[in-house]
């Protein structure tokens, strides 16, 4: 069985105020194209960012420059701490499906603040890894409504290129995704997100028609993979809280949970076993609960780009040691072998179905 880690002291969940403030990320620059300050959206991030005191930088035009640094790594630190408020291209009004998560993908925005080292964006997306924050919202909205179907349920994943919530304090972007899906009389909206700042939208009048999903991973791979993001406690309790009902407004959100990226590092069963039983304690109540089972895949870019992000990384990218997958293109990903998916799949799906008899899981990949 391959492992990523060496042997280690067993894990302890650390024990996090509840109280503690959300993490938030404060970018040190904040860039607005020309075009971006014509959208009201626009001028509302711009309020906010203001409000927040950040340094704003008005473009003299719709292109980003000067991005990059003397080195890769330069380039990604300086790409990291920039959000860049720009519109959504033409381009980006043509949806593509997205399955097994959903039936199409749009974008709030693109570029995630977060340092996760195997992060699925590299190689994804092209460039420094700036975060692209969209002004024209009102008109992507708009635009969702061309690819709802009127004979089923059609849902909408807005977090496929982004943490929209890692953002949402400097856009309200997600806020308003959500009310305008509870609009909706057959799209429902999906997002999946790392950090636990939900306060603002506890009380929005979602109908049940957004579904708020967390990111969860075993506590080595969360300690150690995941950089700028919330400790698993914390994430859990701010899924716990959506899920629960409240005073008054939207009521309480149906929720899932993605473990990702599945990894069969050392003692892997134990590690993934105490994850499982901590969701169990969180959600010791009656809710409409979805699991997403995502394993560690990577591709000949991808691994450049993670190594030139993150020269001293210890994640395992040894194509030797996996199997290759093809797809229609003729592209190659590296994932586990036939056996270790077997074996990881049903320990999963016996495990959780054992803790969460009621929950669904929607897939496994």
């Amino acid at each position: 069985m391959t492992t990523l880690f060496s042997p280690s002291l067993p894990f302890k969940t650390p024990q996090i105020p509840l109280e503690s403030t959300p993490r938030a990320w404060m970018p040190k620059r904040v860039l607005f194209s020309p075009e971006a300050l014509q959208q009201s959206w626009g001028l509302q991030i711009l309020e906010r960012v203001q409000q927040l005191g950040l340094p704003v930088e008005k473009l003299a035009s719709n292109r980003l420059t000067n991005l990059r640094g003397d080195t890769e790594r330069e380039t990604y630190q300086r790409a990291k701490s920039t959000l860049a408020v720009v519109c959504a291209t033409p381009s980006q009004f043509k949806l593509q499906p997205i399955p097994p998560s959903a039936d199409w993908q749009f974008h709030l925005a693109q570029g995630c603040p977060a340092h996760c080292q195997y992060c699925y964006l590299a190689g994804s997306l092209s460039g420094p890894p700036v975060v692209r924050a969209y002004a024209n919202l009102p008109e992507i909205l708009d635009n969702l409504r061309h690819y709802e179907s009127p004979n089923q349920f059609t849902t909408f994943e807005a977090s496929c290129y982004t943490d929209v919530l890692a953002l949402e304090h400097l856009t309200g972007s997600l806020a308003e995704t959500i009310r305008y899906f509870g609009t909706r009389e057959n799209a429902g909206l999906r997002w999946v997100s790392k950090f636990d700042a939900v306060d603002s939208l506890l009380h929005l009048p979602h109908n049940g028609k957004t579904r708020t999903r967390f990111s969860l991973n075993a506590a080595p791979i969360a300690s150690r993979l995941e950089g700028g993001v919330s400790p698993l406690p914390k994430r859990l309790q701010a899924l716990r809280r959506m899920a629960l009902p409240v005073a008054e407004g939207g009521g309480s959100y149906p929720i899932g949970i993605v473990l990702a990226p599945i990894m069969p590092i050392e003692n892997w069963q134990t590690h993934y076993a105490q994850l499982l039983d901590d969701a169990q304690n969180a959600f010791d109540f009656n809710c409409d609960l979805t699991w997403e089972l995502i394993t560690h895949r990577f591709t000949p870019n991808s691994k450049d780009v993670l190594l030139s992000w993150y020269p001293s990384t210890k994640l395992e990218m040894n194509e030797a040691s996996r199997s290759e997958k093809r797809n229609k293109f003729g592209g190659v990903k590296y994932v586990y072998s036939r056996e270790q998916m077997k074996e990881m799949r049903a320990w999963f799906e016996s495990e959780i179905s054992a803790r969460f008899p009621t929950s669904k899981i929607l897939y496994w990949t």
